[in-house]
Parts: structure tokens; sequence; C-alpha cells
């Protein structure tokens, strides 16, 4: 903490991610877990191990293999105690809870498996503290391991009831845009992740610190999920750009809103275009006084390109904070006076789950890969009703962005088709 105590008392909001020890440090309130160890020894023997407590790094022995089965079931299974006991003594040093970020990818086995079931676990002990995901999605092109598919369709379907809301980052896009906007030529998992970090900052931001309009987990939720199951919204982060380019580039609040909307700047492979919005969270940090807020959003309400459903007649919820955004030493992202984090749930992020789940049928039509599943006491069942839900779950925001207008089509039992 700063020594002078310019801060004053009063502005504790930092005590929301950081615990104060007895003798005045301050521990984030965070949790490391993987089934193996090198990656969290990483940590371990980085430059920041003095700031984590060492018993909230947890590792295992073995890896889950890129097994949903393993880090679900086996391995998984062995670790689940210790973490849900070790959350349990940082929740009793909340004053009050308000509920959990997880992180973690849809990929890999530990990411997949371990997470879904600890999710499960905590909708048993925390029912009705709110669980928001920010979740690695299988890229379209690139991809780290052949059975991406099948973890990924498996983790949605196990944890699709117990997540409130769950943020998609794709490191496809991910890359393009340190490639293309940020002009790194060969982006690496240092640049991905702080760009991620960048964005979960500025969703986090109006717990940390003060501003006109804060928003708190909760009224996430409320305003951008319109039904249980359709909560992953897309998100967007503008400005993106190099130091380089920041002093030619004039960053208005309308200038900055409107590229949230270009394709370009989006965490997830997927044109907007294609879908209808259900609804906007809008995100400022830094020099952004509401009268302008007003003006950018009716600019945007005009424009053919962006279409919301009509069934939701506003559309936008807007955050303000005063604290503008951070640069990492040695960041990418250029120092700006004021930067917006867009949350939108649109109908377009089907197209993801379309893309997954056509990958999913190619190999399970050949059955391939499930003997490791099933070697590890998975079910050939479970597959196929995995591969269900998320077939609802696209007809599910096919319906969503259909207009209360349209003629509904009856088929001869008078049900609708």
């Amino acid at each position: 903490m700063p020594s002078d105590k310019s801060i004053g008392k009063e502005d504790d909001s930092f005590n929301t991610f950081f615990s104060e020890t007895g003798t005045g440090k301050h521990v984030p309130r965070s949790l490391f877990v993987d089934l193996e160890p090198t990656v969290v020894d990483e940590v371990r023997v980085g430059k920041y191990r003095q700031l984590y407590h060492p018993e909230q790094l947890i590792t295992g022995k073995e890896d889950a293999a890129n097994n949903y089965a393993r880090g679900h079931f086996t391995v998984g299974k062995e670790l689940i105690d210790d973490v849900v006991d070790r959350l349990r003594k940082m929740t009793d040093q909340c004053t009050g809870l308000q509920g959990f970020l997880v992180f973690h990818s849809f990929g890999g086995g530990t990411g997949s498996g371990f997470t879904s079931l600890l999710l499960e676990r905590l909708s048993v002990d925390y029912g009705k503290k709110c669980k928001l995901e920010f979740a690695v999605y299988p890229a379209p092109q690139v991809a780290t391991a052949v059975v991406e598919p099948y973890n990924a369709v498996l983790t949605t379907h196990t944890t699709l009831e117990h997540t409130d809301c769950a943020f998609m980052v794709d490191n496809e896009a991910t890359f393009d845009i340190c490639r293309k906007r940020l002009d790194v030529e060969r982006p690496s998992y240092h640049n991905l992740n702080r760009l991620i970090a960048q964005i979960v900052s500025s969703i986090t931001a109006s717990l940390r610190f003060d501003g006109a309009l804060n928003v708190d987990l909760t009224e996430f939720q409320t305003n951008l999920v319109p039904f249980p199951r359709i909560h992953f919204p897309l998100t967007t982060y503008s400005p993106i750009i190099s130091a380089e380019k920041a002093y030619s580039e004039q960053l208005s609040v309308s200038q900055i809103a409107s590229d949230c909307f270009e394709p370009s700047n989006q965490m997830v492979k997927c044109d907007p275009r294609n879908g209808k919005y259900m609804a906007c969270c809008m995100l400022y940090r830094g020099d952004v006084v509401p009268k302008d807020v007003n003006a950018a959003i009716a600019a945007i309400k005009t424009k053919r390109s962006i279409q919301f459903v009509d069934w939701c007649p506003t559309g936008f919820k807007i955050g303000i904070n005063y604290q503008p955004p951070t640069v990492v030493p040695g960041g990418d992202l250029a120092k700006v006076p004021r930067a917006v984090c867009m949350l939108s749930n649109t109908t377009a992020i089907a197209e993801a789950w379309g893309r997954l789940d056509h990958k999913f049928d190619l190999m399970y039509q050949k059955r391939a890969f499930v003997h490791w599943y099933v070697g590890e006491g998975m079910e050939e069942g479970e597959f196929a009703e995995a591969r269900e839900d998320l077939a609802v779950l696209e007809k599910d925001y096919e319906e969503v962005g259909i207009d209360s207008t349209d003629p509904v089509s009856l088929d001869d039992d008078g049900e609708e088709y």
C-alpha cells in the first residue's frame, strides 16, 4: 500500500480481491489449481511469487492428459476435497461473499473435467452465489489438442446448469488482435494473457473502484442473461492500439463505443452482423461523462448493421468508472485516457457452438478416441447426451433471434417447429 495515506481509509474497495494479513501485507484472494505441477510452478518461482499464499497454489502429481474423464472422474476426484476445503477457508475470511470467478479452458482435461467437477461442488456448497466463468474456447483453426471438441462439449453440458454467466475467449481471435491491432509479430501466451487480463480488469473495475455508475456482478447477469441457458456474452474491448499509434488516434467516447461493434475487436471468432443483439453492457473506464455515453449510444442505434431483437427495446446497460485503465510495464497496449469493455449477448455466438458441434460429430461418428474416456469411467451415453444438450442450445439461440411478429409454423399436431 502507498505509505502516504492519500487513499484514505474510506476507499478500501481493493479488499474485494485482496485480504490484509496482520503484518499489513495484501494477499490476493485467488486459488490456482492444476492436476500437474509445471504450470503453477512458474508462479511459485516467478516474479510475483511473494504475492501469493503458497497454500493457494494447489497441484497434483499427474495431469489429466487432455482427457475430460480423467479430470472429472479419476485424477480430479483425488484433489477436489483439498480444493473445496481451501476455498471454504478463503470464503470464511470474506465479509460479504459476492461470488466466484472461474478461469479455465474448454479444451484441456483439467480445464474441462476438473472445472466442471468444481462448479458442481460450488453449486452444492454456495447455491445462491453467482459464478462467472472466463473460458478459453477452442479456436476454429488453432488447436493444442485433437480431442478439444469432445472436452468442450462435455464440459459445456456439465456446467450449463451451474454457471450464471460465461465469457468466452478464443486463442485465434486474441492472436489476430495481437498481430493486426497491436503489431506483435509473433504473439506468445504472455501477450494473449495480458490482453485478456485487461478485459477481466474492466469487468471487475466496478468492484474495485468508485464511479458514476457502478455495476456489480449480479447486475451483469440480470441485464445480460434473458434466459438461464443463454448466458454466453461476447466480449469486446476498445481501444486496442499500440503505443506508437496512440498519438494519431482520436479516442472519443463515441469512437471507442462504435469500435466495440467491429468484429476485429472481438474475443471470439464469429460475425455479429449475422445475428441479433439481445443486450449490451458497456463498461467505460476513465475520463467519461454520461452525456457523451448517451450520445454515443444514440449514434449506434441508428446504424443498420447493428440489429437488436424486437422484444428488447432498450438493450443497453452502462457502467462508468473513473479509474482509467492501467498499463502493465512492458505491455503491448498504449496508455489511454478512456477505454470501454463491451459484453454483449448476441445470437451470433451460436456460430461458434455450431463449429464445435460439427467437429464433435466428425470424430464421434467414427467413435474416434472415445475409448480413452470410457476407460476412465465414463459411459458412451454421456457423449450423446452432451451433444444433444448443445444441439438444444443452438436451437435456443435460433428461437431467441426470431422476431415476435414472425409467423410461427405449426405441424399437424399444432406443435411449433
